[in-house]
């Protein structure tokens, strides 16, 4: 089943940005565009706006403003099969079930603080953490100029070839489409000592040390994404540091940065892991993050 890419816009600045970035996805993954607002009437937010009292009026000035902003796509990609759709229910489980059956999710982003429009708050860790398929993050006054060949698809890796395989599925399927030249990073620390077994002891004396030991897991994850996609430049990246750190100091070259996500639940609700987090905070470009299989 193909699979349209679904972009979430609620008329704020960054979610228009996030529509334009999901309708040129769209058109170089020759997919489907399906534009949706998630949307539960709440009359005492209604009265405290100042908007329409009633749920009717309320809905028809939702849909129309879906309707144009899915008519400024259709006027820029004139090609483009374009949907809409406006789902009742609380945003954050109305937008899980939407990524579910997508290609990706799109949203707008803020960064450099909270998630704004559809993320805000403790909402946006609840989409990102719940979907089963790749959340991209836009900002406000991204460009298509910032696509432009020479900026890279900076994709996170680490541990074992299956722990990153969605992320860099989702790297190299997205630079097949661009153009571009895939950065993969892996970002390694000196463990505790008694974090080394005699099994992991064997294995770094077989590589010839901790560098050239993650040198070789890098390589070996990447080995069957090369093999399938031949076209697509690789640069290898393995780095002394936190994740975190070592992607965001080399997210100035990137037009879209991935990372995968393990969620996990606490007593206060979802949480994303800190690497993700990071990224999507303070990361300039786009930033996709991909649920581990």
């Amino acid at each position: 089943m193909t699979r349209p890419i679904t972009a979430g816009v609620d008329g704020s600045e960054e979610s228009l940005a996030g529509l334009a970035w999901a309708a040129r996805e769209a058109v170089r993954r020759g997919l489907a565009l399906r534009v949706v607002h998630a949307w539960r009437f709440q009359p005492h937010e209604a009265i405290d706006a100042g908007y329409a009292k009633d749920a009717d009026t309320q809905a028809q000035w939702v849909r129309e403003g879906l309707t144009e902003a899915a008519r400024s796509v259709t006027e820029r990609h004139p090609g483009l099969e374009v949907t809409t759709d406006v789902l009742d229910g609380r945003p954050a489980e109305t937008l899980v079930a939407a990524a579910a059956d997508a290609d990706m999710l799109v949203l707008g982003s803020r960064g450099h603080g909270v998630v704004v429009g559809f993320l805000l708050g403790s909402v946006g860790q609840e989409v990102i953490a719940g979907a089963t398929r790749p959340v991209v993050l836009v900002r406000a006054g991204d460009q298509a100029s910032a696509e432009a060949a020479g900026r890279e698809i900076v994709v996170g890796q680490h541990g074992n070839a299956d722990d990153s395989a969605g992320a860099l599925r989702f790297a190299f399927e997205t630079a097949a489409a661009r153009g571009a030249t895939v950065r993969a990073v892996r970002a390694w620390t000196l463990p505790p000592l008694f974090a080394y077994s005699p099994g992991s002891l064997k294995l770094l004396d077989e590589a010839g040390g901790l560098e050239p030991y993650e040198k070789k897991a890098l390589g070996e994850a990447l080995q069957p994404w090369r093999e399938r996609f031949p076209d697509v430049q690789v640069v290898e990246h393995v780095e002394m540091g936190s994740a975190g750190q070592v992607l965001l100091s080399v997210a100035g070259r990137a037009q879209l940065m991935v990372v995968g996500r393990r969620a996990r639940r606490t007593a206060v609700g979802a949480r994303i892991g800190s690497v993700a987090h990071g990224v999507l905070h303070h990361a300039d470009c786009p930033v996709a993050v991909v649920p581990h299989a």
